[in-house]
């Protein structure tokens, strides 16, 4: 029987239904960089912070699933960051709560946790420069929490931040959601989303993260090609 990795996580990762492409999460371009002796189980959602997708009990589903030697990735932040509504969370409060309530589902199930920041927003400063500070507190609450609880933690955050300077701003359009009006039945009017990706930027980032798994080292690098 394969074992089996677990993503959970917001739009950023979460598998498209036709009526929204070309968007594109990561998540769905994750097993392009993994053996075919693991089977992938992507749970993100679109719009979910840590605290609506525990309340929507999507994380008993995981719970229900995952079994020894699988794994479960824990991608949060965005949806996090709305604290004028119900699903915001507090990055050094419930956000690092409802965390520890992920930990603990794989950890009951002899199953690995890895956390994942979140990535980047494509949020230029009128200067032209990238926004060090669009994600917040959040990455870095999750990184103290990794350090507390011994969590191997993949700084996803500063990868792509670090990804998005070394192309500039032009170049990082081409990940994302940027459609001229007519360009695509699904958008007729046009869209400009600088949060959301394409299907190359979900590739490129799904290839940021798996290379960032195998140079971590972790349990779950023998699984990546």
């Amino acid at each position: 029987m394969k074992n089996k990795l677990f993503i959970a996580g917001d739009s950023t990762a979460a598998q498209k239904s036709g009526e929204v492409k070309p968007e594109t999460g990561w998540g769905e371009k994750f097993s392009y960089f993994l053996t075919s002796e693991i089977e992938v189980r992507n749970y993100a959602q679109n719009g979910r912070s840590t605290e609506s997708f525990i309340t929507e009990k999507r994380l008993d589903q995981i719970a229900k699933e995952i079994g020894p030697g699988d794994f479960l990735l824990i991608q949060f932040g965005h949806n996090d960051q709305k604290i004028d509504l119900p699903i915001g969370t507090i990055p050094y409060g419930d956000y690092q709560e409802n965390l520890v309530r992920f930990i603990e589902v794989a950890r009951a199930k002899n199953a690995y946790p890895l956390l994942l920041t979140s990535v980047t927003r494509r949020d230029n400063l009128p200067d032209g420069q990238l926004n060090p500070e669009t994600l917040g507190d959040y990455p870095e609450a999750m990184i103290a929490l990794g350090e507390k609880l011994a969590v191997p933690v993949i700084d996803v955050y500063r990868l792509t931040q670090d990804y998005y300077q070394r192309l500039g701003k032009e170049e990082t359009k081409k990940l994302h959601l940027h459609l001229a009006a007519g360009q695509h039945p699904n958008y007729p009017a046009g869209v400009a989303d600088n949060t959301h990706f394409n299907d190359f930027g979900a590739h490129q980032i799904a290839r940021i993260i798996a290379a960032a798994i195998r140079e971590a080292e972790h349990p779950l690098s023998e699984y990546v090609r």
